[in-house]
């Protein structure tokens, strides 16, 4: 069983590029939830969501979140009441959140939720959020202080980041399943998604990086950085921002203390070495999905390996 631990689209796209060798039961996704908001009354959890979607068949391609032609309507309509309209609500999105709402207001659990939504877009794939609680993450900006969504979405990343506040992580416990999911895997593998805001709010979970410690099974990360550039989103900033420099030693710095494998991409070979000073072994290869035979042979690629 390989277990994943996931959040952002690139994630979601190496998901499914193992979802394409691997069948449900050899496959546990371990999902971030740091990037959750609630937002006009609704809970919304745009990674697990994102990850559904795709292995749905319903994400929007050219964004790779949120469904393939939806319309906007509500939002459209919210607006010209005066409302909030900054974060990209589509219509049958919307029905997504206002279901998950709903069944948490009724004592579900988040994983519970989860797991209902999944099935009924027909998604057999083992999805766990990273805990229960809600524990957004916040950044410390030169602006203030913004939820991860407003800095995101909202503001476009351009206030400049000195921290990140995980809240409420300390009253948080992994969600049912998790732990076992670990220390069962036959390997675990930590996706190319940012390593502040999807990668660290599952690893800020307490009891989380230890179990990653304790398992037998080899844990593997995929880079996010090819060529001192993000392959998505703005983990090239933060780390700047945050006095890393961009590049995947800094990554692979991050996750020394429990990393067994770090795959890099073959356009950065020349920082094989810098990485295994770290007592990091690395294995280099093209990690750039831009098509689904891309997403499939890096997946065929690390399973090999391991």
């Amino acid at each position: 069983m390989i277990v994943m631990l996931a959040g952002g689209v690139g994630a979601s796209k190496l998901i499914l590029g193992f979802s394409k060798l691997l069948g449900p039961e050899q496959l546990t996704i371990i999902g971030n939830t740091g990037d959750d908001i609630e937002l006009l009354g609704l809970r919304i959890c745009p990674d697990l969501d994102t990850i559904i979607y795709t292995l749905s068949g319903k994400v929007n391609p050219a964004t790779g979140w949120g469904i393939g032609e939806d319309s906007f309507d509500c939002l459209q309509a919210l607006k010209s009441l005066g409302g909030p309209s900054w974060f990209q609500l589509g219509d049958r999105d919307l029905a997504t959140h206002l279901w998950r709402t709903s069944l948490l207001r009724e004592g579900q659990s988040l994983t519970q939720v989860t797991h209902s939504i999944g099935q009924a877009l027909g998604v057999q794939y083992r999805l766990l959020p990273m805990t229960d609680s809600y524990v957004p993450t916040y950044m410390v900006t030169d602006q203030g202080e913004l939820h991860i969504q407003e800095y995101l979405v909202r503001e476009q990343c351009r206030p400049i980041l000195r921290e990140l506040r995980y809240s409420n992580i300390e009253q948080a416990q992994p969600a049912p399943g998790v732990a076992e999911a670990i220390l069962k895997a036959e390997a675990v593998v930590l996706c190319p998604s940012n390593p502040f805001i999807s990668i660290g709010p599952i690893l800020a979970v307490p009891g989380l990086q230890e179990l990653l410690v304790q398992t037998e099974a080899p844990v593997l990360a995929v880079t996010p950085i090819v060529n001192q550039r993000a392959l998505k989103g703005p983990t090239a900033k933060m780390l700047k921002e945050l006095a890393y420099a961009v590049s995947p030693t800094s990554i692979a710095e991050i996750y020394k203390d429990f990393l067994d494998v770090f795959v890099l991409d073959e356009r950065d070979w020349e920082l094989r070495e810098e990485i295994e000073a770290l007592q990091i072994r690395v294995l280099t290869c093209n990690t750039v999905m831009t098509s689904m035979e891309d997403k499939i042979n890096l997946a065929r690629g690390l399973l090999e390996m391991l």
